[in-house]
């Protein structure tokens, strides 16, 4: 055994004692006054950021932040076979565009690096040697078809496929014997009957007796990666973890954790396992949706906001549900004791109306709307391009009006690129024939338009512009005020439905009201 012992990976000097805490405190509920508070959020880079993984992030940010404490990022790679490409930047990524960047990870460092796993294999061998060395672990000479047996024969027998424990008994005679053919066998945690009971911060007292319906679990695979179990209680305790804010289907192997946490002689943190999110219809989210990763939601131009605030809105953790809370004002009304364990059910068809409160917010701060008109200039080269007859669509004042008159009508900045908008950008082509009106007819509305706009000293806003347009219809015979107005929505846009005319003259300006109507009199 000591030569078996021997071969495990040293820690390397970043590795702290297998038994040092920094800033370790007591269990009670809640933080203690004047403790630091640090909290992680550790996915595996098997897939790219969804719904789900950015919810677990956000309450463990919001926690943090609430009480100055640090927020951190750790990835755990230890399965290589699942790793996916460049799913570990795209979750630090997702993270950064959400507007909740963790304070330390593998991007930006820290004091308890390195953030990523594969990179912490020495001290997983170190815990392993030290939970051989007391005899809470014990190597596992069982090949993968025997333990296949044991999962069909289980199966068969309609019962939970477990270990049968059988390396557990093994003589230091029969280990040695064993590792002089198999020097590198997995090693398994001896699973203790009575698992400690611990108080979760949001399902309240829990115990699971693991021992008496699992076999013991593997805790360093023959490759010398941890599993999960391991690799979790392990790094927790270097990083001195202070909440472990994880979903709910880890509940069950806390216990396990925990007889971990006491094998290894150290203090665990506080748990609070967070209730599922679903969908509308209770089914879980899955990868398969894909609508559900972040950068879905990124292309499709909705605002990182209103992801936070829907995700939140749809679950507990708060006094009330409101739609339209910043992330300040998340981060201020957190209540991790008001966490219910019911799941949560999240309506993504809210999202466009959730994202139009959140950009309406934008359109009205001073300092964020010159970045929205700058998108919007983007987005309109990107869709019209080449069909830009002229170039001073594209002055930021133009697009400026174009947003502010548009703004709580709109749900998303992309919409004002969508075909109905086209007019604001490019000229339609409209015959006289198009307008629904005998032509003389259109001749009289559109020269009485142009003396109106022509009127000097005339204030071009929305009031001045539909009590004109009164005005100008009273003095017509024989034509309604509805036929006016859709031959002027024509003549200006090219469409049968679409804002207010008032609003369309106002957006275009007298300028380019008065070219798009002397283009239709020529035709």
């Amino acid at each position: 055994m000591a030569a078996f012992l021997q071969r495990l990976p040293r820690a390397g000097p970043r590795a702290a004692a297998v038994g040092h805490r920094v800033g370790r405190r007591d269990a009670s509920l809640g933080p203690d006054p004047g403790a630091t508070v640090r909290v992680r959020f550790a996915p595996s880079p098997t897939g790219f950021l969804h719904l789900g993984g950015l919810r677990t992030a956000l309450y463990n940010y919001i926690f943090a932040k609430k009480h100055q404490g640090s927020f951190i990022l750790r990835l755990e790679d230890t399965d290589q076979s699942r790793l996916v490409p460049r799913a570990a930047e795209n979750i630090e990524d997702m993270l950064e565009w959400a507007g909740i960047p963790p304070d330390e990870s593998p991007r930006r460092g820290g004091p308890a690096g390195p953030y990523t796993q594969s990179q912490r294999l020495a001290l997983y061998a170190q815990a392993t040697e030290a939970l051989l060395k007391s005899g809470a672990a014990y190597p596992c000479f069982c090949s993968p078809q025997r333990l296949e047996l044991l999962k069909k024969e289980a199966l068969r027998s309609r019962q939970t496929p477990r270990y049968d424990n059988r390396c557990r008994s093994l003589s230091q005679a029969q280990v040695a014997q064993k590792l002089a053919v198999d020097p590198k066998p997995a090693i398994r945690f001896r699973l203790e009957e009575a698992a400690p009971a611990f108080q979760d911060l949001v399902y309240g007292w829990t115990q699971h007796e693991v021992a008496s319906v699992e076999g013991d679990p593997v805790i360093l695979k023959s490759d010398g990666f941890p599993t999960y179990h391991l690799a979790c209680v392990v790094d927790d305790h270097h990083m001195s973890i202070s909440h472990v804010l994880r979903g709910s289907e880890w509940l069950v192997s806390t216990s396990k954790h925990l007889l971990l946490y006491q094998a290894l002689g150290w203090q665990p943190p506080q748990f609070a396992h967070l209730p599922l999110l679903l969908n509308r219809d209770g089914s879980k989210l899955s990868k398969r949706q894909g609508d559900i990763f972040l950068e879905h939601f990124a292309a499709s131009d909705f605002l990182p906001e209103a992801l936070l605030d829907i995700i939140t809105n749809c679950g507990s953790g708060f006094a009330e549900n409101q739609m339209g809370r910043t992330l300040p004002e998340l981060i201020t009304q957190f209540d991790l004791t008001r966490i219910t364990c019911h799941s949560a059910l999240l309506d993504l068809e809210k999202l466009p109306e959730f994202n139009r409160l959140h950009l309406q917010r934008l359109v009205s701060s001073e300092t964020r709307r010159p970045q929205l008109v700058k998108k919007l200039q983007a987005l309109v080269k990107e869709a019209f391009g080449s069909q830009l007859q002229d170039k001073d669509v594209l002055d930021p004042a133009y697009v400026e009006r174009i947003i502010l008159l548009r703004q709580g009508h709109i749900s998303r900045l992309q919409d004002l690129v969508s075909p109905v908008y086209s007019y604001l950008w490019t000229r339609p082509a409209v015959h006289r024939s198009q307008l629904g009106v005998d032509s003389e007819k259109v001749d009289v509305i559109v020269k009485r338009l142009l003396g109106v706009l022509e009127t000097s000293g005339l204030s071009l806003t929305q009031d001045v512009v539909n009590r004109e347009l009164k005005k100008l219809s009273e003095g017509l015979e024989g034509i309604k005020y509805s036929s006016v107005m859709k031959l002027l929505r024509m003549t200006l846009s090219g469409q049968m439905q679409g804002p207010p005319v008032a609003e369309m003259m106002v957006s275009l300006g007298a300028k380019e009201v008065q070219e798009r109507i002397q283009k239709v009199l020529s035709s």
